[in-house]
């Protein structure tokens, strides 16, 4: 059987933690926007200075606000932790 893609894995595991459904929206949505931003290129070696790059992009260009990018970092971590199963960004 093969593994679950991202999208599937990120749902799966904010299912188990009970998220409400407008947390795994967000959630999702940013996982997305740092895979797209990065090229489609998710792999084991992204870290800190790919989450810095991302979240500055979406302050600078995006003009998002601090509770936008809070919010996307806090998904990133989610990202790193709970699916990928890193202990840290780095």
């Amino acid at each position: 059987m093969s593994k679950p893609q991202l999208p599937d894995q990120v749902h799966g595991a904010i299912r188990i933690k009970h998220y409400s459904m407008r947390t795994e929206e967000a959630y999702v949505h940013w996982i997305k926007r740092f895979v797209f931003f990065h090229e489609k290129r998710l792999s084991l070696h992204r870290g800190e200075h790919e989450v810095r790059k991302f979240l500055s992009h979406l302050a600078v260009e995006g003009k998002v606000f601090a509770f936008t990018q809070n919010q996307t970092l806090i998904a990133l971590l989610f990202l790193n932790q709970e699916v990928l199963k890193k202990t840290r960004l780095v």
